[in-house]
């Protein structure tokens, strides 16, 4: 089986940027000429989440999709700051294949079912930004607004009613480890790969080549790259080689 590579974009303002534990955003720079160069270098599908938009109210990748529609033929899913189906109709209009939701799908969890009601759980995928409980306790807590504010929601109960209600796939952003090129938390990509029968995106922490390989094992369907392509340390297809049978290593575009 061939599991996706997906080269994920977080997006403030006009900028790509790389956060560290979802703090501390480091300025990339343009992101289209970076969007064209990954989707040269075998990117399966693309991630856009608006970084800020949770806490400002608004979503700002219109651009960004509509120039991916132009120039990359692969999936994207865009997420960021989205509140309503109405929303989701306008990122699909502007050139998403897919909406990724955190914030309001906990406060509103009915969204989940009406988005996929409307537009298909395919076009549903529930985020989730998890952090192990503080103090060492058993287990992962779910958190919202760029991985600011609690929830008190256990990830793995979350999860199960996120599919249950609708959702399609999961994009499981691990907060630790996120920006530290230290490895997949493993144990959680396991725990949620075992929890629900949709695709399971891992998120946060790939450093090296085979770290892609090991979120793999523990049950995830496709990995997140951003770190190591964004400072130049590996392309996509060079990971993918790495880790063959697991990634195909797609025709240069």
């Amino acid at each position: 089986m061939s599991h996706r590579l997906i080269a994920r974009l977080d997006i403030k303002g006009p900028n790509l940027i790389k956060p560290v534990q979802l703090e501390g955003l480091r300025v990339i720079g343009d992101p289209e000429p970076r969007l064209a160069r990954y989707y040269a270098e075998g990117a399966d599908e693309f991630l856009f989440i608006d970084a800020v938009a949770s806490l400002y109210g608004r979503n700002n990748l219109s651009s960004l999709l509509e120039y991916s529609v132009r120039n990359i033929f692969v999936p994207v899913t865009a997420g960021g700051g989205v509140r309503s189906v109405s929303d989701v109709e306008q990122m699909l209009r502007s050139g998403a294949d897919k909406v990724a939701i955190n914030t309001q799908a906990v406060r509103t969890p009915e969204l989940i079912s009406d988005i996929a009601r409307r537009f298909g759980s395919q076009c549903m995928v529930l985020s989730v930004q998890a952090k192990r409980r503080v103090g060492g306790g058993p287990g992962w807590e779910c958190y919202i607004d760029g991985g600011r504010e609690h929830t008190g929601l256990d990830v793995v109960d979350w999860v199960r009613r996120g599919a249950d209600l609708g959702a399609g796939e999961i994009l499981l952003t691990s907060v630790d480890r996120e920006g530290t090129r230290k490895g997949f938390d493993l144990e959680l990509v396991s725990a949620v790969s075992e929890a629900v029968n949709v695709p399971v995106i891992a998120s946060g922490g790939l450093g090296r080549f085979e770290h892609a390989g090991e979120a793999v094992r523990a049950g995830a369907s496709a990995v997140a790259v951003a770190d190591m392509i964004h400072y130049d340390r590996a392309t996509l297809n060079e990971i993918k080689a790495a880790n063959h049978p697991m990634f195909s290593v797609r025709a240069a575009a």
